[in-house]
């Protein structure tokens, strides 16, 4: 069933903006050809522009910290499965130390490769990592692919504990909330907000059978949800009819 994840805050948006390129690396690394490895590089060099924040590794152990003291003070409630709960706290330490044994910033080994950061410089350029502009960048590209994967391997690895922490906490807030079966009726849907906790991420199923999807503009008042059509590649049109989906507000 297709979902869609809305973020209400620029931190959960974030964790999904280097989810979704995170995602894209590790498929195009798998790959043999040496476009799959272009393409993989150019997510990596999107990762780094995103994680140039200086409080992110920061919010990311933060989080771990505060998701472990909730998850240890579950231990020995009976409606917990504890083996599960243990393998996540298990998880949570993992990734947590990976983290902080790392003291340099973010990416940082990535920037000191003066190679690398040619290519990521040229890249935002259109057309601008042709072969005639970047010889050795070519060259690399025509190498074998276990060369390339190698290579691509050492620079993913410091990465990696980034992508451990957000996959863990994402998993976390998905599976958080309760979820509701609703209508939106001739393809439109609102509903108020309230509480004392507003939610950090709402999301959508809808089933894969119905022709449509969902545009979300939400704040901590009020959600307000279109479903539309997409019945040419020029401009996507209502949906008129009444859309059966549930919603999940997420929240840590």
């Amino acid at each position: 069933m297709p979902s869609y994840d809305y973020p209400f805050n620029e931190r959960i948006r974030t964790l999904l903006r280097l989810e979704d390129l995170f995602t894209k690396v590790l498929h195009n690394f798998e790959g043999g050809h040496e476009f799959h490895h272009h393409t993989a590089l150019l997510s990596i060099f999107q990762i780094l522009d995103v994680i140039d924040r200086a409080e992110l590794k920061a919010d990311l152990l933060q989080e771990l910290d505060r998701q472990k003291i909730g998850m240890n003070s579950l231990l020995g409630n009976p409606s917990i499965a504890e083996d599960v709960l243990r393998q996540m706290l298990s998880d949570i330490e993992q990734t947590s130390l990976a983290l902080r044994n790392n003291s340099t910033k973010l990416g940082q080994t990535l920037r000191d490769n003066d190679w690398l950061m040619s290519i990521k410089q040229r890249a935002g350029i259109p057309g601008g990592v042709c072969e005639f502009d970047l010889p050795s960048y070519h060259y690399w590209l025509g190498l074998s692919d276990e060369r390339r994967k190698s290579d691509m391997h050492a620079w993913l690895t410091p990465l990696m504990p980034i992508y451990d922490a957000l996959r863990i906490i994402l998993h976390i807030l998905r599976g958080s909330g309760a979820t509701t079966k609703l209508v939106a009726v001739n393809g439109t849907f609102q509903q108020m907000l309230g509480g004392t906790k507003p939610a950090q991420m709402l999301r959508i199923e809808v089933d894969e059978t119905l022709a449509c999807f969902p545009e979300v503009s939400a704040n901590k008042y009020a959600i307000n949800i279109r479903f539309n059509r997409l019945e040419s590649t020029e401009r996507p049109r209502q949906c008129d009819l009444d859309v059966n989906f549930t919603l999940t507000l997420c929240n840590l």
